[in-house]
């Protein structure tokens, strides 16, 4: 079992910055696959950018590219999502979830936190 926790989340103008953390606690996470999806009202869940715990490789969807950054501390078994250059339109409740392969959907992940709510004003 894996327990997830995410922090971090706000309310930030256009243009500003938040950065997400998602603290995880049970079983060994070197074979995880740590995702970073949001979800907005009336619109399905998305995938925003992924990080594999061993190895440190990154993916990340098109429209955050410059943008978000992901990464991970593995001694304090973290992983962050810095997102700078906030527009309206990232506003979502933003989940870390865990799976065992890289996957863009999130029906391939297994493990999932409670959400952070970040709101980006105009």
């Amino acid at each position: 079992q894996v327990q997830l926790v995410e922090s971090g989340g706000g309310l930030v103008q256009a243009g500003g910055s938040l950065r997400l953390s998602c603290a995880a606690s049970g079983r060994t996470l070197s074979n995880y696959v740590m995702g970073w999806f949001r979800s907005a009202p009336g619109k399905e869940r998305e995938f925003v950018a992924a990080i594999q715990w061993s190895g440190g490789m990154t993916y990340a969807a098109d429209y955050v590219k410059g943008r978000f950054t992901i990464s991970r501390d593995n001694v304090k078994n973290t992983v962050y999502l810095q997102m700078n250059d906030l527009k309206p339109e990232d506003t979502a409740v933003y989940y870390c979830a865990a799976s065992r392969a890289y996957s863009s959907r999130a029906s391939e992940y297994t493990y999932w936190g409670q959400g952070t709510q970040v709101t980006v004003s105009p």
